[in-house]
């Protein structure tokens, strides 16, 4: 097994209070699916679970290494939520399409939260995927020795 990329995201609640209470019905089917929609509704702090779940989406992105490209939505990523509270990823769509290719085989997720800010961490894993040899380099003391 080895790491194919890890992300990371923080953001403000506030700015996705903002953002739900401006744009609405259409903001949240847009970037949350049913599932993260009902779950998160179903919260006592709700604005900071999907803001949670907002960054826990940015940081899988940064962890496959695409961003924000063609092909890849919001959707195409769901975080649910194991009965021991853990978070998991289900994927679909282009994200699906970009891990398969990858031969990225699962994405760790962590969240975090207070009443201010969320974080989150995503880290994509790999089956058999050898660290690049272009990637290495040999520390000065060994070469000197």
């Amino acid at each position: 097994m080895s790491i194919f990329g890890i992300g990371t995201d923080i953001t403000s609640c506030e700015r996705i209070q903002k953002m739900i209470e401006k744009h609405g019905e259409y903001f949240v089917s847009r970037v949350y699916s049913d599932w993260e929609t009902l779950y998160c509704r179903g919260r006592r702090e709700s604005v900071e679970s999907f803001t949670g779940r907002w960054c826990a989406k940015e940081a899988i992105l940064k962890a496959i290494g695409t961003g924000w490209i063609r092909g890849i939505a919001w959707r195409d990523m769901e975080v649910r939520t194991r009965s021991s509270g853990a978070p998991y990823v289900l994927l679909g769509g282009g994200v699906l399409d970009f891990v398969n290719q990858h031969g990225i085989s699962e994405i760790l997720v962590s969240i975090s939260h207070c009443r201010t800010y969320a974080t989150a961490m995503a880290v994509a894993v790999c089956e058999e995927n050898p660290f690049p040899i272009e990637r290495t380099f040999v520390r000065i003391e060994e070469k000197e020795a």
